[in-house]
């Protein structure tokens, strides 16, 4: 199997060999296929109403065969190499493919932390094999620690290892947590996955502005600059 990853055009170029078989979890995202029409194969999901509430489907594509997936502006594709004791518990809206053979065991949130952060599902999967994990922005791994928790953004959080502790939190002073999106406080071993694009509306906004965060800094500092520079 070769997969291509050319970032910078959105989109992946999968090649499968004879012996390959691949399930797309996003089979509308397929913009191109080069193969013999029965080599796809869609099917209903047997994980039917547990993601989004209703029935999908996903294909199965055997080789020899090839074919481009089209990413969402500003998301990225990175394999991830799942081993047989791997315990890592995925979101499953980032999966986008993973090779035949791999196993899922479905693990139910609790009731308060899916409350707050709509995540009523995780998966486990186990290998080996390879998933293909889409995000907003890069994939960055950071190793848990045991004493010293890591809190990351609900949102961000792509995976986490099955035995880490984890609970909803907020940290810093009254100001911080005050004014930050809910957080997961994990402590434990093993990597966790998380996407890093980012989420603050204002920053985009600023950015998208024409220079607005510079014309800011500049406002604040100079003086008069609140009165010369709009």
């Amino acid at each position: 199997m070769n997969i291509t990853v050319p970032a910078q055009y959105g989109h992946v170029h999968i090649t499968l060999d004879t012996a390959d078989k691949l399930h797309v979890l996003h089979p509308k995202a397929i913009i191109a296929y080069q193969g013999l029409p029965h080599l796809r194969e869609d099917r209903f999901m047997d994980l039917a109403g547990l993601y989004r509430k209703k029935k999908w489907i996903r294909s199965l594509l055997n080789g020899p065969s090839e074919f481009v997936l089209g990413l969402p502006p500003g998301c990225s594709l990175e394999t991830v190499e799942i081993d047989e004791g791997s315990d890592l518990l995925f979101d499953l809206r980032h999966i986008i493919f993973f090779s035949e053979g791999m196993q899922m065991k479905t693990k139910i949130q609790k009731m308060k932390n899916a409350w707050i952060t709509r995540e009523f599902v995780r998966m486990r999967f186990s290998g080996p094999g390879m998933l293909g994990v889409i995000t907003s922005g890069d994939v960055k791994a950071i190793q848990l620690h045991k004493d010293r928790p890591l809190y990351v953004e609900a949102g961000a959080l792509v995976a986490y290892p099955e035995q880490a502790s984890i609970k909803l939190s907020v940290y810093g002073n009254q100001l911080a947590s005050q004014h930050m999106q809910v957080q997961w406080e994990i402590t434990g071993s093993g990597p966790v996955l998380m996407q890093t694009g980012s989420h603050d509306a204002d920053l985009v906004q600023q950015l998208q502005s024409g220079g607005g965060i510079v014309k800011r800094v500049l406002r604040e500092l100079l003086p008069f600059g609140g009165v010369y520079i709009k």
